[in-house]
């Protein structure tokens, strides 16, 4: 296994930066998987024990001017490593003023993602700082549980508001309730609610717009007026929107009714899906 690459373009090394800013907000530990064209950062608690999961995904041609990598086999062209988002993030945070950034997986005793930037100094001479990353390298027989997750057909699929609106109404919610109902419908209608045995509060969004193929494909037997709802754990959503440091190109929210509730967001060119399960 070997893989070995590198960033020179200031905007590149800006947006890794946030997207590993991102990881870290979002999970503790993560799995970065390694293949010929793309990166993807994936969390995978298993849903079915009330565990969120994420996928995302990087272009590689988008962001590294050099990129190698050769996997655990010529058929299995992939690797996959667990590794703790904050230290990938702390890493990081030194290339503001880089000239570049190269990332190497290397050996030191025990498996490493090596993160080297070049930085500029006054003199207009250069210096190298380097973090070793300790990491896991993952199992062949172990990537089965680590695929794209599939997405179930959703009954209402909404764009959301500005997320950063969102996230100051559900901090103030997160006060009152630990659970939100999150629902939504074909009018481009979407409401968060929490009810207590002594209070219900609503926020109400309107005129969302609802994507064209979602509402195609389910708008045939569907009121549009008809709300989906999914019962959530109100940390959980927090800390989805908490991730988000940039508002997206594209936000979509799919709710499967009393089931799960789907986010897919694009950052120009990095994709992110986020589950979170209904509350049984």
């Amino acid at each position: 296994m070997k893989f070995r690459a590198k960033i020179v373009d200031a905007a590149c090394l800006h947006q890794f930066t946030r997207v590993s800013n991102m990881i870290a907000k979002l999970a503790k530990t993560c799995t970065l998987r390694i293949s010929p064209n793309k990166l993807n950062f994936i969390l995978s608690d298993k849903l079915a024990s009330g565990g969120v999961s994420m996928w995302c995904e990087l272009e590689q041609e988008n962001f590294f001017s050099e990129f190698q990598m050769e996997g655990v086999s010529a058929e299995n062209n992939e690797i996959y490593l667990e590794l703790t988002s904050e230290n990938l993030s702390r890493a990081l945070k030194t290339t503001q003023n880089a000239r570049s950034l190269k990332i190497k997986l290397t050996n030191k005793h025990f498996p490493c993602l090596t993160i080297s930037v070049e930085l500029l100094s006054v003199s207009s001479s250069s210096r190298i700082v380097t973090h070793d990353i300790p990491i896991t390298i993952i199992p062949r027989r172990l990537w089965k549980d680590l695929q794209e997750p599939s997405v179930p057909d959703s009954d209402v699929s909404i764009y959301l508001p500005v997320l950063k609106t969102m996230r100051s109404v559900v901090e103030k919610m997160k006060n009152i309730s630990n659970h939100l109902i999150i629902e939504a419908n074909l009018n481009g209608d979407l409401n968060l609610k929490i009810e207590t045995e002594l209070v219900c509060i609503t926020t109400h969004f309107k005129d969302l717009g609802n994507p064209p193929l979602a509402s195609e494909n389910t708008s045939q037997n569907r009121n549009p007026e008809e709300m989906a709802e999914v019962h959530i754990d109100i940390k959980k959503l927090l800390q989805f929107l908490a991730g988000q440091q940039v508002n997206p190109t594209k936000a979509i929210c799919n709710i499967v009714n009393n089931r799960i509730v789907h986010f897919d967001l694009l950052h120009e060119d990095v994709s992110l899906q986020y589950f979170i399960p209904a509350l049984s």
